[in-house]
């Protein structure tokens, strides 16, 4: 894509909810887009929602280095890229000993081993521009170990660890690293099965009483994480209540968590 002097955001999971919002954030206040996304289909309509010619779109596997190092290059060329958002996840829930060998796999490799690529792949790309930021979407899974989404809970956990530990090591080089940590979101995402049962996560998440926070509230918050300086940024109503119950109330959360 040629260098126009726009900034650029490059953003996987970009075919639908949070990923398709924050395109939709960052375009609206003038910044090109690189959507990434294995769904070829989804990217299309996103791309023709983005139709003044500000986007490009990139069909790719976030598990897939060779995919990283080829679609980060037609992005940006001998360019830079000022934020680089590590979005693409799946949903995994139920008991962790219901739970198929396959499907842990699967999900430690795109939620964990695909922001680990990103974050690998567009580090020279984030290096050439002053005050980038690499943005990964981890989870309110991610303040405290979630029974029910044990392994979706640990990836969450292993992004805000790789955010905290790249945000000290990259600050010397003028590289921000920020998460996003929302609660619960009406995306995709939930249309994911819950191991032993027949229900999706959706379902469970309605049945439990808990709210969903609208995805534009999420691209919004993106927009803060970028220019702001909390390294992890809380989103949605559940998210604030297990971070204060995390510090401040453990055990009543740790109770909580056992009775499912």
């Amino acid at each position: 894509m040629a260098d126009d002097g726009r900034r650029r955001l490059f953003v996987t999971g970009g075919a639908s909810g949070i990923g398709r919002a924050v395109a939709h954030r960052f375009a609206a206040a003038g910044w090109r887009i690189g959507l990434a996304d294995v769904n070829a289909e989804g990217l299309e309509r996103v791309m023709a929602e983005l139709s003044d010619g500000r986007a490009s779109s990139h069909v790719m596997d976030v598990r897939e280095r060779k995919q990283w190092e080829g679609a980060l290059s037609d992005f940006a060329g001998e360019g830079g890229i000022d934020v680089m958002f590590n979005n693409a996840g799946i949903a995994v829930g139920g008991r962790f000993a219901d739970t198929p060998p396959d499907a842990l796999d699967r999900a430690i490799d795109i939620n964990f081993r695909g922001v680990v690529n990103g974050a690998h792949a567009a580090y020279p790309y984030l290096r050439r521009v002053p005050g980038s930021c690499l943005l990964n979407t981890a989870s309110a899974a991610g303040i405290y170990g979630t029974a029910g989404a044990a392994i979706y809970s640990a990836t969450k956990f292993a992004v805000r660890g790789l955010t905290e530990a790249l945000d000290g090591e990259w600050r010397v080089e003028g590289i921000k690293v920020r998460s996003l940590m929302p609660g619960f979101i009406d995306t995709p995402l939930l249309d994911a099965g819950v191991s032993g049962s027949n229900q999706t996560v959706r379902e469970r998440v309605r049945a439990a009483g808990l709210e969903f926070t609208a995805v534009e509230d999420v691209a919004q918050a993106a927009w803060r994480a970028v220019h702001g300086d909390a390294v992890h940024v809380v989103v949605g109503p559940t998210a604030r209540r297990m971070r204060f119950a995390a510090r401040w109330m453990p055990s009543r959360l740790r109770a909580q968590m056992a009775r499912g």
